[in-house]
């Protein structure tokens, strides 16, 4: 049995995540998925609770034709320490896919083989673009999957995110 651990901040999460969970899935029997800094919410740069990425997440890979676990993984600051703590916290793994520098390096080191998945329109498909876009009034909607749209309506995300980017 193969298991795949893939991270992100999913904030929020967005239609190249979603991309590069589909093909995980194609090759592993099982995924692993960290919501990274999980401790972070109510700022500009990470809106979301690590609770509103969880469901983000799993409504959005409800269909997925593989078995995954959604685990929030708080921030050690760290990076010598950083595989042995994302370790700690999750289900065991034998491939990580990243192309995160960072994270590649750290799990190269711990002699963990990676898989760096080509990114899905990054230029477009990028957390900050879609948090920006919705600060400008801009559509953002059709870069996300529908799931994320729903969570972020329910849980008033754009207002909440307007919000906290003002200033007094």
């Amino acid at each position: 049995m193969s298991r795949g651990f893939y991270i992100g901040r999913f904030q929020p999460y967005h239609n190249g995540h979603q991309s590069v969970l589909e093909r995980i899935a194609c090759t592993a029997d099982e995924i692993v998925i960290g919501v990274g800094s999980a401790q972070v919410s109510h700022t500009v740069a990470n809106p979301f609770t690590a609770g509103e990425r969880v469901l983000m997440l799993t409504r959005s890979l409800a269909d997925l034709d593989c078995p995954f676990y959604v685990i929030p993984i708080e921030d050690v600051q760290r990076n010598a320490l950083w595989v042995a703590h994302v370790r700690s916290m999750t289900p065991p793994f034998d491939t990580v896919y990243s192309s995160n520098p960072l994270v590649v390096q750290l799990f190269i080191e711990a002699g963990v083989n990676v898989r760096s998945p080509e990114m899905h329109e990054r230029l477009t498909h990028s957390g900050t673009v879609i948090r920006q876009r919705i600060l400008d009034g801009e559509p953002w909607e059709h870069l996300v999957p529908p799931a994320v749209v729903d969570v972020i309506h329910e849980i008033h995300g754009v207002e909440r995110l307007q919000r906290i980017a003002g200033s007094d």
